[in-house]
């Protein structure tokens, strides 16, 4: 670092050049890289995704798209049979208000399994090609335009006097959500805020500022590289969503933490340059390494087939990059150039006073966490390993009805469906498409375990281009167990010219393939951060320390995810939203991503401190309650501005966009407190000097300094408090 400091020092103007010029060249570049950015979420390779495409591009309607499920309830005395003109009449009607539909009843095919054991309760499916207000197909859950009023309207006039109407399916039964898309720039603008607010808190002059100045920079200069891979590969919106966020919470931490050490090098009397270097040396490491942290999580999307989440880990490594990169190149020049003069705000004298010495607060803290370092560890610890445990139980599927809207006229058609004895499983219908003898094929799957019933009517709607399209309706619904064990048999069953698609097919797909190689891929993570850490911390065992806890509360946060949108504790209250039963199957793996490296950072922050004080000569205690108390401001100062800017993410409008953001507020919420404040510094204290190990043979191999055990002096006695 001292090296990297001196020579960028040596050319302050040059470097302050081609920064204003790379942040004017951002400037440009943003919106053109903006409006490159692709909208789709292609899961090339999934054979559902493959299967959902090609029966979209030949139909225009179904796949991944879940049907609309109309459910007729007739009068008193009446009968589905009887009334199947009437029937025929009113789904024929749906077909017309919303063109390029797919659409079957009882009065198509006359499969008896479309009547209710009450004889006068009778159900179809309506595939919207596009929804009323124009839009096409698809969409998430709760996303798409609600069809109901159209089909209740379209159907009634032809339905006997004093027939009821439900439409039923799992988007009416979910809770609404605008698809209105993420306000950016009001999201970006709420971060911002909090970050000035925070910083002018903990520098209290307009030396605040600097940190603002360095995430914008960072992200300006991260759209040049967003603009120059479009140009090769497709990169995915949501890099626009989350990147400037997370380059403002990352660029902000990364100098801050070089700024309060910058400080502390002032008031320990060294000035200008001089000032800088010691700095660097002290802090610019721990930014260095905790770059490569964030990195090393990233890398898991990366690597995955999946061009979404390819699009995010990149636009995430990119941001880190950048905001290292800044912080340990231009901030220097920014602190020699005008750091006294933005921070002269207190008289010379009493300036840096409170500076040179750690925080009261924070070593207090630490002290009293070092004091009952047994009990602090088994009360956060147990907490952290209880919220791990529930994590297990996750639901990445679909959700089931039962944990949707238990009122309105999505349940009522639920309702009404379940008194005549139909199954649950028919709102859910699986879309086959079939290629060369259809009738073969619908009696095949029609004999599978688990199927209620094949609907695959003779007209041009459902065949096409030497093609059928089959929906088959399951008797669990998808979200369940048995609903997945049926899809699961129909692949088994079926012939090579049969694919099979749907939305739980294609969830099935994603979880197999993202999730399926996860444990290995996870190994080859924590043998990476292994030796990296190795290497910033001369120690054998703080590195699997810190790879544990960084675990453990990676564990609690999807935890906490099951109670918050799983189970719905205080979703309402908190989001203003229902819980859905399932918290979708990309989550963990992108919180996993995310915050894998963040959290890192603040590990790497807080025992870089601790093993700096150490090597000074100090006991492990000493150590503890220093680097706490040097670091736990700037951990939870950072943390905060983190936690703000997601939380301000997840009031977006989009479900998968809140429970994604929450996750990320809720994992720096509990990395910060639980972790870094109560089970790390008891974990150290607890280790003693065998925190601090690192034998001659694995010196050689890490190419480091060894540091040999040596026995700690005692701590001396606390100095008694003055009296009166």
């Amino acid at each position: 670092m001292e090296r990297l400091s001196a020579f960028v020092l040596r050319r302050k103007g040059m470097v302050t050049l081609l920064a204003l010029v790379a942040f004017l060249i951002g400037m440009g570049a943003t919106p053109i890289a903006i409006q490159r950015l692709s909208e789709e979420y292609a899961h090339p390779g999934m054979p559902a995704f493959e299967a959902n495409q090609e029966i979209v591009r030949i139909y225009g309607n179904g796949g991944y798209q879940r049907p609309f499920v109309p459910v007729v309830v007739l009068p008193e005395g009446s009968t589905a049979q009887g009334a199947k003109e009437a029937i025929g009449a009113a789904f024929a009607a749906v077909s017309a208000k919303l063109p390029k539909s797919r659409v079957v009843s009882y009065a198509d095919t006359g499969d008896p399994r479309l009547v209710g054991a009450d004889g006068r309760t009778t159900f179809g499916l309506v595939f919207p090609g596009t929804y009323s207000d124009g839009s096409p197909p698809g969409g998430g859950l709760g996303e798409t335009p609600d069809e109901s009023p159209v089909i209740v309207a379209a159907m009634r006039p032809h339905l006997p006097p004093g027939s009821t109407v439900h439409v039923t399916g799992l988007d009416t039964l979910a809770p609404s959500v605008e698809a209105g898309g993420v306000d950016v720039p009001s999201k970006i603008g709420i971060g911002v805020l909090a970050a000035v607010v925070v910083l002018l808190l903990v520098f209290r002059s307009a030396l605040a500022f600097v940190p603002i100045l360095i995430s914008v920079l960072a992200v300006f200069v991260s759209f040049i590289a967003i603009l120059l891979l479009t140009l090769v590969m497709t990169v995915h919106d949501v890099a626009l969503t989350t990147m400037p966020l997370l380059g403002l919470g990352i660029a902000v931490d990364y100098s801050l933490l070089l700024v309060a050490r910058w400080r502390e090098e002032q008031a320990a009397g060294h000035r200008g340059d001089e000032a800088v270097h010691r700095a660097m040396a002290g802090a610019g490491r721990a930014v260095l390494f905790s770059g490569v942290a964030v990195a090393i999580g990233l890398v898991t999307m990366v690597v995955l087939p999946v061009p979404f989440l390819r699009s995010l880990g990149i636009a995430g490594m990119i941001i880190t990059a950048v905001s290292v990169a800044a912080t340990l190149m231009v901030l220097p020049v920014l602190l020699a150039l005008a750091g006294q003069r933005l921070d002269r705000r207190r008289g010379e004298g009493a300036r840096f006073q409170s500076e040179a010495r750690a925080g009261r607060a924070w070593s207090a803290w630490a002290r009293g966490v070092v004091r009952l370092r047994r009990p602090a560890a088994l009360v956060s610890g147990g907490l952290l390993l209880a919220l791990t445990w529930t994590a297990l139980g996750v639901n990445l599927g679909l959700p089931e009805s039962r944990h949707l809207r238990a009122g309105g006229p999505g349940h009522e058609g639920v309702a009404a469906l379940h008194r005549a004895g139909v199954p649950a499983g028919v709102i859910t219908p699986i879309d086959v498409l079939v290629t060369g003898d259809a009738a073969a094929a619908v009696e095949r799957i029609r004999r599978i375990e688990g199927v209620a019933t094949v609907l695959a009517p003779d007209s041009p709607t459902w065949r096409r281009q030497g093609t059928a399209v089959v929906s088959v309706l399951p008797v669990a619904e998808n979200g369940t167990a048995a609903g997945e064990a049926t899809i699961t048999r129909i692949r088994q069953a079926v012939p090579d010219t049969v694919k099979v698609g749907g939305n739980a097919a294609q969830s099935m797909d994603f979880q197999s393939q993202t999730y399926g190689a996860f444990p290995w891929m996870l190994g080859l993570i924590a043998l990476v951060t292994f030796v990296m850490l190795a290497r910033a911390f001369r120690s054998l065992l703080l590195p699997l320390k810190a790879i544990a806890l960084n675990l453990l509360s990676l564990g609690a946060v999807i935890g906490a995810m099951v109670l918050l949108w799983q189970y719905g504790w205080g979703t309402r209250e908190l989001l203003d939203i229902q819980p859905t039963g399932s918290i979708g199957e990309f989550v963990p793996l992108t919180i996993f991503a995310f915050l894998y490296g963040l959290s890192m950072d603040y590990e790497v922050f807080i025992l870089a401190r601790m093993r700096e004080e150490y090597d000074r000569g100090g006991t492990t205690r000493r150590a503890v309650i220093e680097g706490v108390g040097r670091t736990g401001r700037l951990v939870t100062s950072a943390a905060l501005i983190l936690f703000i800017s997601f939380a301000a993410l997840a009031m977006t409008p989009e479900l998968d966009v809140k429970v994604f953001a929450s996750g990320l507020a809720l994992g720096i919420l509990l990395d910060a407190t639980l972790i870094r404040g109560v089970l790390v510094p008891a974990v150290v204290a607890m280790m003693g000097r065998w925190n601090w190990w690192l034998p001659g043979w694995a010196a050689a191999v890490l190419r480091v300094r060894p540091s040999p055990l040596r026995k700690e002096a005692p701590e001396p006695a606390p100095a008694p408090e003055p009296v009166g």
